[in-house]
Parts: C-alpha cells; sequence; structure tokens
C-alpha cells in the first residue's frame, strides 16, 4: 500500500508544470552566448604567463616582513611621508572570512546570499577609503597599526611630520 502512495506521488509531482524563472532564464541564454562567442572567437593564445608569474612574485614578496614608508598625497599632488611601516597597507574592507555565506531556503526557491559577521562580530562594509598601515610607533620602535582615509589619519602615537 505505502509503494502504490509513493508511485502516485511521483506521478503527481512528475506532472507538475515546471518554470524556470526570469532569473534563471537569463543564465541559461547568458551561459549559451558566452559558449557561443569561446567557440567563435576562442581563447587567448597565452603560453608564457608572465603577468601569473610576476603576480605570483608579488605576492611571495608581500608574505615577508617588508620594511616600506607610507606617504600620504596632499591636493596638490606633494608628497608627505607618514611613518616609516612594514609591508603594504590593507584595504580596510578586506575581510579575515568569507563576508558572505549562501543559504538555502527551501525547495523552489534559489539560494540567497546574506551577509556574514567578521570574527570580532561586525559587519564590514563591501567597499572603504580607508587603509590600514603597520606603522613603526618613532618613540617606541614597535609596529602599531594605523587607520589612513583620504581625510582621515587614526594613529596611536603622534606622527612625526605633521605640522
Amino acid at each position: 500500500m505505502k509503494l502504490i502512495s509513493v508511485v502516485f506521488a511521483l506521478i503527481a509531482v512528475a506532472g507538475c508544470d515546471y518554470r524556470e524563472s526570469a532569473a534563471q532564464q537569463e543564465s541559461t541564454r547568458q551561459e549559451v552566448a558566452t559558449k557561443a562567442a569561446n567557440m567563435w572567437v576562442g581563447m587567448p593564445a597565452i603560453s608564457n604567463y608572465q603577468e601569473k608569474r610576476i603576480l605570483k612574485n608579488i605576492l611571495e614578496l608581500r608574505d615577508g616582513q617588508i620594511k616600506t614608508i607610507t606617504y600620504t598625497q596632499d591636493l596638490y599632488a606633494k608628497l608627505h611621508k607618514l611613518c616609516d611601516s612594514v609591508g603594504y597597507g590593507i584595504p580596510y574592507a578586506t575581510q579575515f572570512t568569507n563576508p558572505m555565506r549562501a543559504e538555502y531556503p527551501g525547495v523552489g526557491h534559489d539560494y540567497v546570499t546574506l551577509p556574514q559577521a567578521d570574527p570580532n562580530g561586525l559587519y564590514s562594509p563591501a567597499s572603504a577609503d580607508g587603509t590600514w598601515v603597520m606603522c613603526l610607533d618613532p618613540t617606541t620602535d614597535k609596529l602599531a597599526p594605523v587607520y589612513v582615509e583620504p581625510h582621515v589619519i587614526v594613529s596611536p602615537f603622534a606622527l612625526p611630520n605633521v605640522g
């Protein structure tokens, strides 16, 4: 008896009229167009991968403790030394964890993307003008993070070259 009800349920589901959403139709059409373009034009004939090698080298060099000097630029393009630093600035919106997570709301729905908190419990912005710079405190010779924006600089110590 149970088997018969399962068979009838499968027949009922098979008879349902499934309709793609507009977004699914658009995605399918875009995929077909992209495949056609790739077949017609082809992919670039990259054989030396020079740019990839350069980027690999940059990433490996950035991984070391590189002594740097951080400058700011005024409205007249004049540079002003901010501090001796280590490494390169990290954009403020860079996140340690994936900022988004996929959530499946249930049958008949597409996945949705939801924001996810950083380890500190806060939600970082998708973009920001600020940069974190690890500056050398001239009075203690210890590294400290300094937050720099085009119009704001926040430092845990007095900046020596600011007048």
